[in-house]
Parts: structure tokens; C-alpha cells; sequence
């Protein structure tokens, strides 16, 4: 299963984000492996995160994701996708 956390840092030893649209990383696992870190370039600007946030993972095939919050939009954007979500908080290793 790919599995995308919000992440505050680069490694699983971070936090999770508070904000699933305006994290500044993604930690991307698969079969609980880390196997890429996405620098999220919606963290900063305008609204939308949320739903551009949630194409990106989409196209990365991404089947749930886990941060702190979702917005509304973003919630529906990943339920339009077929895209589980979690709310959680804590520190990334400790999530998967």
C-alpha cells in the first residue's frame, strides 16, 4: 500500500504536519518502505493547496494519506480520487 504522511521534516523521525495542504513534505511510503520525499510545492502561495495537493498524490498513486488536518476541500477532492485519509499526530515512524 502507498502511503503519503505530512511531514514537518524529511525524515520519519519528524513530525507530522499539523496542515495536509500546506505541509512542507510528504513522506512516501510503500509496504511501509520509505521511498520517496516529496517537497511540497503548494506549502507556500495561494488557496488550493488542498486540491492541487490531492491531484499530485493521485498521479503518484497514493491510496492513503496521513497529517493533522484536512481542510473541507481537500477532504472532498480525495474522496472524488478514491483516496483514504487519516487525521493524526505524532511523529511519522511511529504512524505507519
Amino acid at each position: 500500500m502507498k502511503v503519503a504522511i505530512a511531514s514537518l521534516g524529511k525524515d520519519i523521525n519528524s513530525e507530522i504536519s499539523p496542515q495536509a495542504g500546506r505541509t512542507p513534505y510528504y513522506l512516501i511510503f510503500d509496504n511501509s518502505e520509505l521511498v520517496e520525499v516529496w517537497k511540497n510545492v503548494f506549502s507556500i502561495g495561494g488557496g488550493g493547496a488542498g486540491l492541487a495537493v490531492a491531484k499530485i498524490m493521485s498521479d503518484k498513486k497514493i491510496e492513503k494519506i496521513i497529517s493533522g488536518n484536512f481542510g473541507e476541500k481537500m477532504k472532498d477532492a480525495l474522496n472524488v480520487k478514491n483516496i483514504d485519509f487519516e487525521e493524526k499526530t505524532g511523529i511519522v515512524k511511529d504512524s505507519l
